[in-house]
């Protein structure tokens, strides 16, 4: 008997100007660690904060998306600690000039139950997120990950076709 499988799409328009764009898909099987997979465009060089925040509400851009995810009320950290917000989903990095991908399996986001990551938002910031180990008094909330340049909801999908995204 085959499992169950979740799948979710967040597509991410830029705020404020950046012109960032992209396409993150989730699968998750039932019971399973969540595949990730991001392409972003027009990213600068360099680590990009990458996170799922709390709301989906977008309606002043970015800015309402609220902080990151964090039902457990943890410390931030990185996507393999244990310690860590469920929407620490660590960096996407760009080389300034080809689309940035990112493909990881995520032991802690969910796609179905009471910390479903559905129906909220993602968010790609400017700076590189410091896996709250930076030092700095944001570090241990937000990974001073900086200014949010694009995001998206995260909705519900059926799976997906084996071609690179249109965005």
């Amino acid at each position: 008997m085959d499992s169950k499988v979740h799948y979710a799409i967040c597509i991410l328009r830029s705020d404020g100007g950046s012109n960032v764009t992209g396409v993150v898909k989730f699968v998750q099987p039932e019971g399973g660690k969540t595949i990730v997979n991001a392409y972003i465009k027009n990213l600068s060089k360099g680590k990009h904060g990458f996170h799922v925040h709390e709301f989906g509400n977008l309606l002043q851009g970015c800015k309402t998306a609220g902080a990151h995810y964090n039902p457990y009320n943890k410390t931030h950290g990185g996507p393999n600690d244990s310690e860590r917000h469920i929407g620490d989903m660590g960096n996407i990095v760009s080389d300034g000039v080809n689309d940035s991908t990112l493909i990881y399996e995520d032991p802690v986001i969910q796609l179905a139950g009471p910390t479903s990551i559905i129906g909220r938002s993602v968010v790609v910031h400017a700076d590189e997120d410091d896996l709250g180990r930076g030092g700095f008094e944001d570090s241990k909330t937000t990974g001073h990950a900086g200014a949010r340049l694009a995001c998206g909801v995260i909705g519900i999908s059926g799976p997906f076709e084996h071609e690179k995204p249109k965005f």
